[in-house]
């Protein structure tokens, strides 16, 4: 089938509906609802980053993709997994998969997006950083082979303290919208997907609705100029139609809950001592909290389930604990989950600790470490002066997501404009589940 139109879809993590509330600091976003719209987006649970795009990407939930949170336990080697990227984790086809069987002539380009190391795309650029003996090599995984050693030549190398951690800034998003309109001018392919991430992080740091988000507000509206104004020096306005999405928005919270050490208090999770230091014990603990943000998948040996349940149900600060039936109405229920699954109150976050006594916990604690550490750790984003180190004083976070939405401004958001086909149907609302659908109806239609 002759492919009608280009898509170019960009991800930015946090955009929500309620950022049109003030339309002035956003001025080349609201323009693209001349022609174009935005709805609220409902996403799936759990309201994550590897989640939600791996829903957005395969039209499936969870409970089909796999993709359970942005890590997963592995039962067979009994160690938890975060921020995996082999392309294979995701178990259900995605957008390039399917518009490749229906045109293999189309060209696709992703950077940036979770999951995509060895993906079936012409072009893929991930962060896949070289742990050596003497230090770390930031580099990232690209294809074509040498496709990101070529935007280095022109934009520098991709600096990933900038990407996470406590020196966080808008230049880890400048650099990818860089990319990606380098990439639109050199390749021009059919289907191009990238990411901005900076405004996740000031919302996690600071809060929503502060002067610093909107800040970062208008850096990404700045961004995304750029982009409209390339697609426009390239000659291809009357062809491209612009996706603009987010995977969640976040809310504002007051605390955090260490699950691990409610469970290791009731006698559940079980430790090892090594020069001084307290590791989880997985073969003999019961139970264990694998912590994202406001969900937790609690993985548990058998005949414990239900005094694990009933010990979480007591803790402050939980809001649901659900079982199988429960996850299978929520569409989460896969081999990956745990046999429970821990919702915290809105406005409260799940932090990974399990150590009692400060000096005994690991040493990756005081490190941007995202894959040694069995959950994910907000406070990658705090220095803390005193200690020259990772902070571990969880009151610094003030923003988090995950849960399910309560209101359309607690949704994630989409925006739809460009170069559209007749008739597209225009939805006051859209689920997660049906953005694959809708990218492959607004190239083909």
């Amino acid at each position: 089938m002759k492919k009608k139109r280009r898509l170019i879809v960009v991800d930015i993590a946090g955009f929500s509906p309620r950022h049109f509330e003030e339309k002035d600091t956003i001025p080349n976003i609201a323009g693209l609802l001349k022609e174009g719209f935005a709805a609220p987006l409902n996403p799936a649970f759990p309201a994550v980053t590897c989640t939600m795009q791996s829903t957005l990407l395969t039209g499936a939930f969870p409970s089909e993709h796999g993709i359970v949170a942005n890590g997963f336990m592995d039962r067979t080697a009994l160690e938890p997994h975060f921020w995996e990227q082999p392309s294979s984790l995701v178990q259900r086809p995605r957008i390039w998969d399917v518009l490749k069987q229906k045109d293999p002539a189309f060209k696709t380009a992703v950077l940036f997006w979770q999951n995509t190391m060895f993906a079936d795309s012409d072009i893929v650029i991930t962060p896949r950083p070289l742990h050596l003996e003497s230090g770390m090599v930031p580099w990232c995984y690209s294809k074509p082979v040498g496709f990101y050693e070529n935007l280095v030549k022109k934009s520098g190398e991709f600096n990933l303290m900038h990407y996470w951690g406590p020196m966080v800034s808008v230049k880890s998003s400048e650099w990818i919208m860089g990319a990606a309109i380098q990439t639109l001018r050199e390749t021009r392919p059919d289907l191009l997907l990238c990411y901005i991430p900076h405004l996740d992080y000031s919302s996690q740091k600071l809060g929503i609705m502060t002067d610093t988000e909107r800040k970062d507000l208008r850096e990404v509206d700045r961004l995304i100029g750029n982009l409209l104004q390339a697609v426009r020096d390239t000659g291809l306005q009357e062809e491209t139609a612009v996706m603009l999405l987010s995977e969640y928005a976040l809310r504002n919270v007051t605390g955090a809950v260490c699950l691990n050490r409610e469970l290791r208090r009731a006698g559940l999770l079980s430790v090892r001592e090594i020069q001084g230091k307290e590791y989880i014990d997985f073969e003999m603990s019961r139970a264990f909290a694998m912590v994202d943000h406001q969900v937790a998948h609690i993985y548990v040996k058998p005949g414990e389930p239900d005094r694990c349940r009933q010990v979480l149900e007591g803790v402050e600060g939980v809001d649901h604990v659900w079982g199988m039936e429960e996850q299978k109405v929520h569409r989460i229920y896969h081999e990956r989950s745990g046999e429970l699954i821990a919702v915290a109150r809105p406005d409260r976050w799940f932090a990974y600790y399990w150590w009692e006594e400060a000096e005994k916990a690991p040493d990756f604690t005081r490190t941007v470490d995202i894959h040694r550490k069995p959950g994910y750790d907000p406070l990658d984003l705090f220095f803390d002066p005193k200690t020259r180190s990772i902070s571990t004083d969880t009151s610094l976070i003030k923003g988090s997501h995950g849960i399910l939405p309560k209101t359309d401004a607690q949704k994630a958001c989409l925006v739809l404009g460009g170069s559209l086909p007749d008739g597209l149907e225009r939805k006051k609302s859209y689920e997660a589940v049906e953005i694959a659908s809708l990218m492959e109806r607004v190239i083909f239609q």
